[in-house]
């Protein structure tokens, strides 16, 4: 699997763990469809390859409905194979006496929030469609030799964000339970204040007070420092050696002196041979 493929199966999966709270191991719900598609396409063993689709520490559980097998089974010798591969899957109990279609059984079994926490596993082109408007259901479809999952649509982002503004925002009785909390609190610090005077407070600052939040900001800013006060230390003057001291200017004058080295000439070589 590609790096970039398998990043976005990972972000899809996170999305529906933080949002709808689905948890390893992962049921992922299979109809007829997809299991022909895994034998024809050779993705066997399946939970393996769907344990690597969903990058999952756990190996998924893979589960189908007793209708999905009575449209398997209605089908022939043609599709006796995927009947008994879906029958070695675990079976979820559907509420149904008499056997549907497997679109509406597994519709049925998702219902409106999908409180399971199903994977929906299909080739139904139509079902997916229709599972798209459900929030809190990812679809795991294939192609070719590929399995991939569908990435959340409109309507499921937009439900996970309001139900997170939701969960933020504080309902009436959590709020008349504030206020009345606030008031209690009030009556006993007016007891104990001295001469038995009585402050009006406004409704904001008694929930202020109940929920702990502070009337102005703790926070400071950071102000220009100074320089730092070592580094505007005058510099000490090094002290001279003693013998420097005792010669003087001279001694001074005659150690910067550089001794000059004459090269000898040509001339002064011969000069020097006749003379010996």
């Amino acid at each position: 699997m590609r790096v970039k493929k398998r990043s976005r199966h990972r972000k899809a999966v996170k999305f529906y763990s933080t949002c709808f709270g689905f948890r390893e191991p992962y049921k992922v719900l299979v109809d007829g469809t997809f299991v022909y598609h895994l034998l024809t396409q050779g993705l066997l063993p399946a939970d393996e390859a769907l344990r690597d689709l969903l990058s999952a520490s756990r190996t998924p559980v893979l589960s189908t409905s007793k209708c999905v097998l009575a449209e398997l089974r209605r089908l022939g010798k043609s599709h006796a194979h995927c009947f008994d591969a879906a029958s070695l899957l675990a079976t979820t109990k559907c509420e149904h006496e008499k056997v549907v279609s497997a679109v509406n059984c597994v519709l049925s079994l998702i219902g409106d929030k999908n409180p399971e926490h199903f994977f929906v596993a299909t080739q139904d082109a139509d079902l997916r469609e229709q599972l798209r408007e459900i929030p809190g259901v990812p679809v795991i479809y294939g192609l070719k030799n590929s399995l991939f999952i569908e990435q959340p649509s409109v309507q499921q982002r937009k439900f996970a964000q309001l139900d997170e503004e939701k969960r933020l925002n504080m309902d009436i009785s959590e709020y008349k339970k504030l206020l009345k909390a606030a008031s209690e609190g009030k009556t006993a610090d007016d007891e104990i204040e001295s001469g038995g005077e009585q402050h009006k407070r406004s409704i904001s600052s008694l929930v202020k007070n109940a929920l702990g939040v502070a009337e102005k900001s703790k926070f400071k800013r950071n102000r220009a420092k100074g320089p730092n006060p070592l580094s505007c230390r005058k510099k000490k003057p090094k002290p001279q050696s003693s013998g420097a001291q005792d010669q003087g200017p001279k001694a001074d004058g005659e150690s910067k002196r550089k001794r000059v080295r004459k090269r000898k000439s040509h001339k002064d070589n011969k000069q020097a041979e006749a003379a010996n």
